[in-house]
């Protein structure tokens, strides 16, 4: 059967509604909602309306405070700890995001660690608040332990993402977002719920050798760090992962490494250690703080020039540069629609019925 699609417009106000439901205020609401609608629109459906089931599932059963005192705990004028009291992580986010711009209009840049969240939707959306700023943006942040570290077998770290976007002048900006893994979790979820098979690469069973079969993972696996194995540079993946998991756990007080808690509730939950939460790392960097913007943006687009002439590879059309798949995919789902698998509509329909809100 073929994934049937909906309107952004549609899915954003049953989001919307279903927050406000789970007790979100309207205005959070529908900040959370835009972060879940941004990942379907740019195509990583990992991150996107696939979740809210347990987005709302932890705020019903008291896992995280809807209505949470956000505030900084301790700054300097280009610096920040914002603690996030527990809250929605598309909430505490964009509100942290915001924090760390505005400190960057006044002082050139603006840094900000935060503990106390929840997972926080794709770190490419907050990147992308910059540049409207003509800032460059920063965001990361460490996540429950799904990643064995290089040659072990058991998780020691998140999936642990990157994100960085440099605007373009004319050309669209160069939009960097990336996990620390092989994979992000969220397409082992995919392929679970849809009964296919993984690569041998993305993934180690309980004892640390390779496997095809998502179930190994939740089953006692873990995921692969960026590169897999030494030979193809699975050390550089778990050196990455682990400064995230410094600058976001370890530099704020959040929890860090094994010890951050999990996206849902599940059996088995680890003892959390180090502080409150999720962290996160947030940065601006004001352009004009290193020359004028426009010069910046005019080189930023002849470096996107000369990478989209490079010689093209046999068999494929050459390089692409980092976004673009993201941005045609938020043409084409503008256009026509986001599809979601029947899995996922049947989520939401249980989500409907519970709630009352329309679907």
């Amino acid at each position: 059967m073929s994934d049937k699609r909906f309107s952004a417009e549609r899915l954003l106000r049953f989001t919307n509604a279903i927050f406000v439901d789970a007790g979100i205020p309207d205005e959070d609401a529908s900040v959370a909602a835009g972060v879940l609608l941004a990942s379907d629109l740019r195509g990583i459906e990992s991150h996107g309306i696939a979740r809210l089931f347990h987005y709302t599932e932890m705020l019903h059963c008291g896992r995280v405070n809807p209505r949470p005192d956000i505030h900084i705990a301790h700054e300097t004028p280009s610096t920040a700890t914002v603690e996030g009291d527990n809250g929605l992580g598309l909430v505490v986010g964009p509100r942290a995001c915001e924090i760390a711009m505005d400190k960057a209009e006044l002082a050139g840049s603006g840094w900000i660690a935060v503990r106390g969240s929840n997972h926080f939707g794709i770190a490419g959306y907050y990147v992308m608040r910059a540049l409207a700023r003509d800032m460059i943006g920063w965001a990361m942040t460490n996540a429950s332990p799904w990643v064995a570290p290089l040659w072990g077998a058991e998780r020691r770290l998140g999936t642990n993402p990157i994100a960085i976007a440099f605007p373009g002048l004319k050309e669209p900006p160069v939009v960097i977002d990336m996990a620390t893994s092989v994979v992000a979790y969220g397409k082992i979820e995919i392929a679970r719920r849809n009964g296919e098979s993984i690569p041998p690469d993305w993934a180690v069973d309980e004892l640390g050798q390779p496997t095809t079969d998502p179930n190994e993972v939740p089953g006692g696996g873990a995921l692969a760090p960026l590169g897999t194995d030494r030979e193809r540079g699975g050390h550089k993946g778990y050196c990455l992962a682990a400064m995230v998991d410094l600058l976001t756990g370890v530099l704020p007080g959040a929890n860090w490494g094994p010890f951050v808690p999990s996206f849902w509730p599940r059996n088995g939950e680890p003892e959390q250690r180090g502080g409150q939460g999720i962290g996160h790392f947030f940065g601006a960097m004001r352009i004009d703080g290193f020359g004028p913007a426009d010069e910046f943006k005019s080189r930023v687009d002849e470096w996107i020039k000369c990478m989209r002439e490079t010689k093209p590879a046999a068999g494929t059309d050459g390089p692409l540069i980092p976004g673009d798949c993201e941005r045609e995919s938020e043409r084409e789902r503008s256009a026509n629609g986001i599809p979601l698998s029947a899995a996922v509509v049947a989520t939401l329909d249980e989500l409907s019925r519970k709630t009352g809100v329309p679907f």
